[in-house]
């Protein structure tokens, strides 16, 4: 994997915080429900996103386990379980019409006083999801 330099400016991402994703790979990538007849997606909103290294937190999803050493603060210790960031090409936002993965795109729309406004549209019904 290529190291990025140090000093470069962070990507932008399509998916923003409290986004509801998708998640399209890994161990919770959908699956066929032969009960439902249909495919069973695993969804979650976006806690928090890191632009540098591309990844994104989201709500419920990648659990991994942490063995945590008895602190003052957690005079217990033992097993926590937490979310793991996911990489941003691993998760779909989720479109508010369909409730499927849908891609995103760009669009200026006008705003107040008759300026350009940037903003997301899911591409499948090209619903606008920034308010």
């Amino acid at each position: 994997m290529a190291a990025k330099k140090a000093n470069s400016k962070p990507n932008k991402l399509h998916i923003k915080k409290d986004d509801v994703v998708i998640v399209m790979r890994g161990k919770e990538a959908p699956y066929f429900d032969e009960k439902q007849g249909k495919k069973v997606y695993t969804k979650g909103r976006v806690i928090k996103v890191f632009p540098k290294e591309e990844r994104v937190l989201v709500e419920g999803c990648n659990i991994v386990k942490k063995h945590s050493r008895p602190t003052q603060t957690n005079p217990q210790g033992g097993i926590i379980e937490k979310e793991a960031p996911i990489h941003v090409s691993n998760v779909m936002i989720e479109d508010p019409k369909t409730k499927q993965p849908t891609r995103i795109g760009y669009k200026f729309i006008e705003g107040k006083n008759g300026e350009k406004k940037k903003v997301r549209y899911a591409k499948k019904s090209g619903e606008i999801l920034d308010k």
